[in-house]
């Protein structure tokens, strides 16, 4: 029995779902989500709670049982109320500023200033004092594949602390060379 399959998903004010095996579609105001959900599972819909369960009991509807209720979780929060990161810009000399709602351009000591598209449905604040980008999103993992795509131009080093880190994100530094005679 999945632990947190079991739990009901409870639904905020202004949230539809529309179950059409195997897509679920949530909605909530203008913000749609959809996503197609494996075969072994089942969906009871209620006016205020969602109960994911199995078809069958076999060892993939179990594996796949906690999973796809996490999902529909992400979907219900993401519209209702939507998920966002910081992320922190280290180094002397390294900006980040924002070319228009779509567009960020980051300069990281490359020769060249790298320009960055964010992808459809996610939106972002520069902080241009403290260098922070906050990245915001109703779809949760999109939010952090973007995150992870941003991040992967300057990872933050060992030695001197220099990237893009996550906000809370706690390097491991190193010591350098030892000032041998």
């Amino acid at each position: 029995m999945s632990r947190i399959g079991k739990l009901p998903i409870v639904l905020p004010k202004g949230v539809k779902v529309d179950w059409q095996a195997p897509v679920v579609k949530v909605t909530a105001g203008k913000t749609t989500l959809t996503r197609t959900i494996h075969s072994d599972i089942d969906l009871n819909l209620t006016a205020e709670k969602i109960e994911v369960k199995p078809k069958v009991l076999t060892a993939r509807a179990k594996a796949l049982w906690g999973l796809s209720r996490t999902l529909i979780n992400n979907m219900v929060r993401g519209v209702s109320g939507g998920f966002s990161k910081t992320l922190e810009v280290i180094g002397v000399g390294w900006r980040v500023e924002q070319l228009n709602p779509k567009q960020l351009k980051l300069s990281l000591g490359f020769s060249h200033p790298v320009i960055f598209d964010l992808p459809e449905g996610v939106g972002a604040a520069v902080d241009a004092k403290t260098n922070k980008i906050t990245i915001t999103s109703a779809d949760n993992e999109l939010l952090g594949l973007t995150a992870a795509r941003l991040r992967a131009y300057r990872r933050p080093e060992p030695y001197k602390g220099k990237g893009i880190k996550y906000e809370g994100e706690r390097i491991a530094r190193k010591v350098g060379k030892a000032g041998g005679k």
